[in-house]
Order: C-alpha cells, then sequence, then structure tokens
C-alpha cells in the first residue's frame, strides 16, 4: 500500500510529483531544494545555507512521515558544481555523524531554481 506524505514545513512540490511517498515501510523523499518553505524561494547563494535549508526541508518530511535521520538508509546529492562538494559534506556530516547511509554525489548541469544543491533520501523503518 502506498502513502503519499506531504508537510506543511518543507516546500511544496514545484511539479506533478510528492514531497515523499512510502510504501511498505520505506519511505522515498523526492529531490529537495534549499527552498524556505515560508517564502517559496531559495534565500542563500552559498553552498552551506543551501544544504542546511535542504536537510531541514528532508527533516520536515520525514517527520511527518514519523522517520528520523536514523533510518535514512540512502541519500543521492546532486551539486551544480562539483567544487561545492566540501561545503556540502561540512554540513552534511553534522546531520549524519555515526552510521551514516549509502551515499553518491555528483555535478550535474543544471538544478531547478539556480540552486546549488538538491539532496533526494530513502528511509526505512527498522
Amino acid at each position: 500500500m502506498k502513502k503519499i506524505i506531504s508537510s506543511t514545513h518543507a516546500p511544496v512540490a514545484i511539479g506533478p510529483y510528492s514531497q515523499a511517498v512510502e510504501a511498505n515501510g520505506t519511505l522515498y523523499v523526492s529531490g529537495q531544494l534549499p527552498i524556505n518553505p515560508a517564502t517559496g524561494k531559495i534565500e542563500s547563494s552559498n553552498i552551506q545555507e543551501q544544504t542546511e535549508q535542504v536537510l531541514k526541508n528532508i527533516e520536515a518530511v520525514l517527520t511527518e512521515a514519523g522517520y528520523t535521520f536514523q533510518d535514512v538508509v540512502k541519500s543521492t546529492v546532486f551539486l551544480s558544481d562539483i567544487a561545492n562538494f566540501g561545503g556540502m559534506n561540512d554540513v552534511y556530516k553534522k546531520y549524519y555523524q555515526t552510521e551514516c547511509p549509502a551515499r553518491s554525489a555528483f555535478a550535474v548541469k543544471d538544478l531547478p531554481m539556480g540552486a546549488l544543491v538538491e539532496i533526494e533520501t530513502i528511509a526505512v523503518k527498522s
């Protein structure tokens, strides 16, 4: 059975997709951009602040569905410039300190709304 997850504490979807979908004890969180959910805008131009906002948005969706960062098993990080990897990683490691999820990170040509980073996440109830 599939359940659509939506949090008012995370940005609304900017296209025809859900913030997250839960199926059989697994939560699939759509790629989150560094959008402030209160304003609907990206408010920072540096990678650290954008990564912080992305992870806050992910946390809001996880919380809405009854999950935490400890339940995350996989993340995929999209960067507009691979040179931002270190700055993103500095913030990311504050959220995942032990038993870190599997992760891949790579640069893409462009991200929606001119974002520097987007992260999608998969979490599983243990």
